[in-house]
């Protein structure tokens, strides 16, 4: 059975939520699609989606091949553009859509090295951090941090960033110590508004999953006014370490109970289809996905 036809029809299914609309994209039938499935849970000998009359989801096997047999696929893609003699030379204007922090600490310093080597692209950056419809907004690409699994835009997964429970020196020696996560209760946290889970933070720990509700003393959704009124002693909170890396490197703030990890989310590239990339899109994910091989944040 063919390999990458058999990923490809697995992504499908994770990215569109179902066998019938996986069968519709990819015009086949949803025997098919169902026979494609099973015969590549047999041969890696792994149950990759949980199925009920309802929804199918990922099990831990099957989101570990999801975002590598996506990875896949996207470099097959790239193969086959780089040895095309009839690709044309990337041109005309790329709308790119990106959340706010991230896209002025690390796309911002490198966007001049991208014009250089595309000349003939004209780039119109959006920054925000609202959910923007690629589609309906006329974007040709965004870059988004999360978790990508049930999302029925197709791209490439640049890097990876986890959340870091972190909090300045000076308000940890004014405050009760923090030696459990239910010593977060007596704390005031500062609350990223576009946070999924709301005041529920979830970590895994030395015994598995653990929760705490947490009270919020100041909430905002902007990720840099939350690290600014953090670094200033204002309360404990939950950053990105896309954002923090280098704060916690010089000690400006201080991880606390690192043997407890919070989520981690993905930095994507993503675009509407993968047919018929546009050679001005195929361009910015190859270079996004070479300056972000080794983020400055994960060293």
């Amino acid at each position: 059975m063919d390999r990458a036809l058999e990923m490809q029809v697995f992504c499908t299914v994770v990215d569109k939520g179902t066998f019938v609309s996986a069968a519709q994209a990819l015009e086949m039938s949803k025997a098919a699609i169902s026979r494609y499935v099973s015969g590549l849970e047999e041969r890696l000998g792994a149950r990759l989606l949980h199925r009920t009359t309802r929804r199918l989801s990922l099990t831990d096997e099957g989101r570990q091949f999801y975002h590598q047999a996506k990875d896949v696929l996207a470099m097959m893609d790239a193969a086959e553009e780089a040895v095309s003699s009839a690709a044309p030379e990337p041109t005309g204007v790329l709308r790119v859509n990106a959340p706010v922090s991230f896209g002025v600490l690390h796309l911002g310093p490198i966007w001049a090295d991208f014009m250089t080597a595309f000349p003939k692209i004209e780039l119109d950056i959006s920054l925000n951090d609202r959910l923007v419809d690629l589609v309906e907004e006329g974007f040709d690409a965004a870059v988004r941090i999360a978790r990508m699994e049930n999302s029925s835009l197709v791209g490439r997964r640049l890097a990876s960033t986890r959340m870091c429970l972190c909090a300045s020196p000076e308000y940890l020696k004014q405050h009760p110590p923090v030696t459990t996560l239910a010593d977060l209760t007596e704390h005031g946290v500062v609350a990223y508004t576009n946070f999924s889970s709301g005041n529920d933070w979830s970590f895994e720990g030395p015994n598995g999953v653990q929760s705490v509700r947490t009270r919020s003393v100041v909430r905002c959704n902007n990720g840099d006014t939350c690290r600014s009124i953090t670094l200033a002693g204002g309360g404990i909170s939950l950053q990105p370490s896309f954002m923090v890396a280098e704060d916690l490197r010089t000690g400006a703030l201080v991880e606390i109970l690192p043997e407890f990890r919070s989520i981690e989310l993905g930095v994507y590239i993503v675009y509407p289809s993968r047919k018929h990339l546009p050679p001005k899109v195929r361009a910015l994910v190859n270079f996004l996905s070479e300056r972000f091989a080794r983020p400055s944040w994960g060293q």
